[in-house]
């Protein structure tokens, strides 16, 4: 497998206008065009995470270099979006999602690329496309550390029983953060309606084959969890890949491969 030699130059920024009334914002997104007939290679990033970061760069430099067609975008409330974060939901990321594919690559085949928190949303984007019939477009499914239902299995379920107080009572608990010194809010807003996109109750369709990366030393999402996302992918082809030494974040050269990788055999 060759890895991309270069760190391609982003194209241009697109701003696209979602929502309506009070809720409207823009969504920041970058678009690279390529060979209509691979499938774009879309990235949805983790949760507080941007479209800019390490993965995201990197596997942009391989669409660049093979010519695929790729997507990138920011989520209401991160990276270059507007929005507010706190504000955020499970439901409104997945609706900018949609969006973002839909005004960037209308009808085109795509290879849905989650990390973290982008994991679940590959999977309720896929969700959704079949809703809409599109279930076709879908030529691959590759995730990274999924956080399927995170809200509830790794958030709420982790929470102490203050923590659980302050979010019900207050609206919010401030959840300090591995990755920076400041910590985050979580909203009772992001808990409760996370529940309403729940999946790992039931079977999980990918409708294509599906690609599971997994460090065995992630604190943020535990291999079993990642384990318990693929033995719900009853109906579509599965492999998980253990990354033994591998942590939550994926960003070594190493891992780097492995995502590059695991898009490239899929198309």
């Amino acid at each position: 497998m060759t890895e991309p030699q270069f760190a391609a130059a982003d194209p241009p920024l697109r701003r696209i206008r979602v929502g309506e009334g009070e809720a409207a914002h823009d969504i920041a997104l970058l678009w690279r065009d390529g060979d209509p007939a691979r499938p774009v290679v879309v990235w949805l990033g983790g949760f507080r995470s941007d479209m800019r970061a390490t993965k995201a760069s990197r596997l942009d430099a391989f669409a660049a270099e093979t010519g695929r067609a790729m997507l990138r975008f920011d989520y209401s409330g991160h990276g270059e979006s507007g929005g507010d974060f706190e504000a955020g939901t499970i439901g409104g990321w997945l609706a900018d999602a949609l969006a973002a594919i839909d005004a960037a690559a209308p009808g085109r085949p795509l290879i849905l690329v989650g990390s973290s928190m982008g994991g679940w949303m590959a999977l309720l984007a896929a969700r959704a496309l079949a809703a809409r019939g599109e279930a076709g477009r879908i030529a691959g499914v590759v995730l990274l550390a999924p956080a399927v239902d995170f809200t509830e299995a790794l958030m709420w379920a982790g929470m102490s029983a203050a923590a659980r107080a302050e979010v019900m009572q207050r609206g919010r608990w401030l959840r300090p953060s591995a990755y920076s010194p400041e910590p985050y809010a979580i909203t009772r807003g992001l808990i409760e309606e996370g529940r309403r996109h729940l999946m790992l109750g039931g079977v999980i369709r990918t409708y294509a084959p599906a690609r599971i990366l997994q460090g065995q030393q992630d604190d943020d999402v535990p291999w079993r969890h990642a384990q318990a996302v693929a033995e719900r992918i009853a109906a579509d082809p599965v492999t998980l890949t253990y990354v033994r030494d591998g942590d939550h974040r994926l960003s070594r050269e190493q891992d780097l491969a492995l995502l590059v990788e695991a898009v490239a055999t899929i198309a």
